[in-house]
């Protein structure tokens, strides 16, 4: 190969190597990322990350620097020895003292930097394990029960006050600058609460509570998943925390503890009839009405949500009709089975629903 053949290839695979970190580090930010820390919890995740990191990349870099060193000093001495006629071979010599010193001795050096390596690495494990493990006890936190089900998530609002607790589903609101205290269970499978700009997995055992807590040091909407096989629909299953100044909070709290409005134009009046005459009433609750079941998500303030189906569709009036009708087609093997409702039925119940802010 042409000394210009091998300068092109040289640069055509650095520039290649640096295109994909680029495209790798594109995804290391935006509402759902580790590297993207929004609170305490998932700051020290991100440190912990960065650490192991630099460690990689120092350790890549060293073994590559040598694997080179020792691929140019093969050519350097195949070079060297040209077309030198071939010698008889003599006796293998004593081995070079000196030479034995210096691989002994560097040896020696990279174990003992690999040991400290190591040691440092499970000390930072170790203690970020233990401040993300801590209990969080503060008597201003917000405190909030979290129910994973296939494959959607029930909120329910905690207070010491039953009249106060209400339920949402899929999308968690807190304040900015709050403690937000979060109490996790499941109902059928293994689920797994997890908020990579916020906080660390949890998993959700059935049969076992568990609780975990996080603070937002800044505005915005942030995605969480569940983290863990449970079924066809798992990579479906998410949910958004929406983290508002706490004036903000408050309004959407007071909002949500009010019973539904009742329906004003005659278009939401057949629609809360269609409602409550038809299966919806047996699986849905909605404040205010005699739709108490709490086998799907409660909807006495589904209009107020940015999306359906845990995250999967927006909320719009087309997306809610399609899942209405037939949700399998868009998300199969959920527990909502198909609806069959004649046209106007079917927009009367749509004003419904969008009338529930």
């Amino acid at each position: 190969m042409s000394m210009r053949a091998k300068q092109l290839a040289h640069r055509f695979t650095t520039q290649a190597c640096l295109l994909l970190m680029s495209t790798l580090l594109a995804g290391c930010s935006g509402a759902q990322s580790v590297l993207a820390p929004a609170g305490p919890q998932a700051e020290r995740i991100s440190k912990i990350w960065w650490l192991f990191f630099y460690v990689s990349a120092a350790v890549l870099f060293l073994v590559l620097l040598f694997l080179l060193l020792a691929v140019h000093r093969g050519r350097v001495r195949r070079e060297g020895s040209g077309d030198a006629p071939e010698v008889e071979e003599k006796p293998e010599s004593a081995p070079d003292a000196n030479l034995e010193r210096r691989m002994t001795n560097t040896v020696t050096v990279a174990t003992v930097i690999t040991v400290i390596t190591l040691i440092v690495l499970t000390i930072a494990s170790f203690s970020i394990g233990r401040s993300l493990s801590s209990s969080m006890s503060n008597e201003d936190a917000v405190t909030i029960e979290v129910t994973g089900q296939q494959w959607w998530w029930q909120v329910r609002y905690m207070d010491a006050d039953p009249s106060k607790i209400f339920y949402t589903a899929n999308e968690i609101h807190v304040p900015v600058g709050q403690p937000v205290t979060l109490k996790l269970n499941s109902t059928d499978v293994i689920h797994s609460f997890w908020v990579p700009n916020l906080v660390g997995k949890k998993d959700l055992v059935p049969g076992h509570d568990a609780t975990i807590w996080f603070q937002a040091d800044r505005p915005g909407l942030f995605r969480g998943q569940c983290a863990e096989y449970c079924g066809l629909q798992h990579a479906h299953m998410a949910f958004w925390v929406v983290a508002e100044s706490p004036e903000k909070y408050q309004a959407w709290v007071a909002q949500q503890r009010h019973p539904a409005q009742e329906p004003g134009a005659d278009a939401e009046r057949r629609g809360q009839q269609v409602f409550l005459s038809g299966p919806c009433i047996m699986c849905h609750t909605i404040q205010g009405t005699p739709a108490g079941a709490t086998i799907g998500p409660n909807l006495t303030h589904i209009a107020s949500r940015t999306t359906i189906a845990a995250a999967t569709l927006p909320n719009t009036r087309g997306h809610l009709s399609g899942w209405v009708v037939d949700s399998q087609a868009i998300k199969p093997g959920n527990r909502m089975p198909p609806n069959s409702l004649n046209p106007d039925d079917l927009q009367a119940l749509l004003d419904y629903l969008q009338s529930l802010k």
